[in-house]
C-alpha cells in the first residue's frame, strides 16, 4: 500500500473542498483544511498502478475550481492549485514502487492537465519545495522563461490559473503546527522558526519551519515539517519551541505515524491527532 498526500490551495470554500475530495475517486483517509493557510491536505491510500490515476481525478477538479495565479490569498507558500502531490511509502521496501508511481503521476498531471510538474526531494537530487516556491507563481514563471528551470513533465509555462505542481516520492513527513500563547507576535514566531529549523542556531535535523500569524485565531504559529519523525519526535520540536515561548496548542496536518508522538507532553492539546495506523485500523486495512 502507498499513500498520496496532495496539498490543494483551497481552505475556505467548503463546496469546492468537498467536490475535490469526491473527485479523488479512491480510498480517502482524511482531509485537513485551514482557512488562514488557505490550503487543504488530502490523504489517500492505494496500490501501485492505481494511485496516480486517483490523484489525477481530484487534481482535475482542483484545476477547474482554483485560480492560484491571479486571485489567491493565503499565508502558506504555494505555486499551484495542486501545490504538492507526493507519493508516500510507509515501508522502505516500497520505495521503488513509490518512485515509479510518482513519475507516472508527474507525467499524467503534465500531459492530461497541462500542468508543469517539477520533481523535488529524492527524485531531484534533493531539490526542495522551498527552492521551487520562492517568489510564488510569478517568480517561478520568470525562472522558466529565463531557462533557469525546466519542468520535468508538462508544458514549459505555467498553467494560466492553476500554476505548477511539485511531485516527489518520500517516507512519511509530519506537518505539525504549534500556536504560541499571547503576547507572542509573528516576529517572535519567525525568530523561533529560524532558530529551530535545520541550519538554524538550534537547528533540528530535517525540520523545516516558518513563522506565521493566524488572523482567524488571533495567534502566532510556528509551522513545521518534520522529515524524519523517528530522529526528531514531535516532543523534541515542542521542547525546542518552548525554550523561547509558551506553546498554547498544537495541530497535526493530515496523518502521522504513531511513533511521531513518542514522549509527547500530555498537557499540550493537539487538534486533529489522528495516526495512519488508527485510520487504517478503523477502515479495516
Amino acid at each position: 500500500m502507498l499513500l498520496a498526500i496532495p496539498n490543494v490551495s483551497e481552505g475556505r470554500d467548503r463546496d469546492a473542498i468537498d467536490a475535490i475530495g469526491a473527485a479523488f475517486n479512491g480510498r480517502l483517509l482524511g482531509i485537513h483544511s485551514d482557512p488562514d493557510h488557505h490550503r487543504s491536505v488530502f490523504t489517500l491510500a492505494g496500490q501501485r498502478g492505481d494511485l496516480a490515476h486517483t490523484v489525477l481525478g481530484g487534481a482535475r477538479e482542483a484545476v477547474r475550481r482554483i485560480d492560484v495565479v491571479n486571485r489567491h490569498e493565503g499565508i502558506h507558500p504555494r505555486v499551484g492549485a495542486i501545490d504538492v502531490a507526493p507519493i508516500v511509502y510507509l515501508d522502505p521496501d516500497d520505495r521503488g514502487a513509490a518512485c515509479a508511481e510518482a513519475l507516472v503521476l508527474g507525467d499524467l498531471l503534465g500531459s492530461e492537465l497541462e500542468l508543469p510538474a517539477f520533481l523535488y526531494g529524492e527524485l531531484a537530487q534533493g531539490r526542495t519545495r522551498a527552492e521551487l516556491r520562492r517568489g510564488g507563481p510569478a517568480r517561478l514563471a520568470e525562472r522558466i522563461e529565463a531557462g533557469e528551470l525546466r519542468p520535468d513533465f508538462g508544458p514549459r509555462r505555467l498553467h494560466p490559473t492553476a500554476g505548477a505542481v511539485l511531485v516527489s516520492a518520500r517516507p512519511p513527513l509530519v506537518a505539525f503546527n504549534v500556536e504560541l500563547a499571547p503576547p507572542a507576535t509573528v516576529e517572535d514566531a519567525r525568530t523561533i522558526a529560524a532558530r529551530i529549523r535545520e541550519g538554524g542556531l538550534e537547528g533540528l535535523d530535517g525540520v523545516r519551519a516558518i513563522g506565521l500569524w493566524l488572523d482567524a485565531r488571533g495567534v502566532a504559529q510556528v509551522s513545521t515539517n518534520v522529515e524524519d519523525h523517528r530522529a526528531v519526535p514531535l516532543a523534541t520540536v515542542v521542547a525546542a519551541i518552548a525554550r523561547h515561548a509558551t506553546p498554547l496548542g498544537a495541530e497535526l496536518v493530515g496523518l502521522a505515524p504513531a511513533a511521531a508522538f513518542a514522549g509527547f507532553p500530555a498537557d499540550l492539546p493537539v487538534a486533529n491527532m489522528r495516526t495512519v495506523e488508527s485510520v487504517l485500523t478503523e477502515q479495516g486495512a
